[in-house]
């Protein structure tokens, strides 16, 4: 039958858990906001790829429809010449005025397809300057991407050895200690930017919050009858004897 840990020697394994993962913590703070960067960069480069396509397709559907708008209006001077024509073979007053109509409506079409090239071309010149931006953007956020991605694999390589031996001896350093302990240091890791959980008693204070602690509380810390958290931050509490390199030894 497994004999249960002292307290001593739980807050020694709870302390020495802590080291480590505020070592990995380190790691990460190396790599800083890099990998939020990245993914920012990569969400933006993206969306202005989506953007760029757009406005191709838009810019085709624009050129398309000049096109179509200019043929209309060959076609309207086309039909002008053809009635012009015609005109000289009239035999009566009301052909002549059916033809002369023709020609006025021909023209009016010529003028409105003038006018609506003009127009969808002024959109076209404006899309495309859009456009010469968008692609500026892109290769500027791309070439800033891929830096960040360079440095960001540089820092990566410089501390994946190390970040995958401390994660081995977090994970061993687990061992051993119950769950419930386990999931208060956990959760207290999470409320707290720094991923403290495990505190000293420094200066008759938190190590964590750097609250008073009582000259009572202070006296049960060193006595090891009991886990105590600080009454402020929720962090566990240990003295020096639990904290020094010999009872790290013993711990590991």
């Amino acid at each position: 039958m497994a004999v249960e840990a002292s307290i001593a020697d739980k807050l020694t394994m709870l302390w020495n858990l802590q080291q480590i993962d505020s070592q990995l913590d380190e790691l990460q703070i190396l790599k800083g906001e890099l990998p939020m960067e990245v993914a920012d960069l990569e969400d933006e480069v993206a969306g202005l790829d989506t953007r760029i396509k757009k406005l191709k397709v838009s810019l085709k559907e624009n050129e398309q429809d000049i096109a179509k708008m200019q043929t209309t209006a060959k076609e309207s001077d086309a039909n002008i010449k053809r009635y012009q024509k015609q005109l000289e073979e009239v035999k009566n007053n009301r052909e002549y005025e059916a033809l002369q109509k023709e020609i006025e409506l021909a023209k009016l079409d010529i003028q409105l397809s003038e006018k609506r090239v003009r127009e969808a071309k002024a959109g076209l010149d404006s899309k495309k300057e859009t456009m010469i931006i968008a692609e500026a953007k892109y290769e500027a956020k791309l070439k800033e991407l891929e830096a960040k991605k360079v440095e960001l694999q540089g820092i990566i390589e410089k501390t994946e050895h190390e970040e995958a031996k401390l994660r081995t001896q977090s994970d061993g350093a687990r061992n051993g200690i119950e769950d419930r302990l386990l999931k208060a240091y956990d959760k207290t890791r999470r409320t707290y930017r720094n991923g403290v959980a495990v505190a000293t008693v420094e200066r008759n204070s938190c190590g964590g919050c750097f609250n008073r602690v009582p000259p009572q509380i202070k006296l049960e810390i060193g006595v090891h009858k009991r886990i105590i958290a600080c009454e402020h931050c929720g962090r566990i509490l240990v003295d020096q004897t639990i904290t020094s390199p010999e009872s790290i030894l013993e711990g590991v």
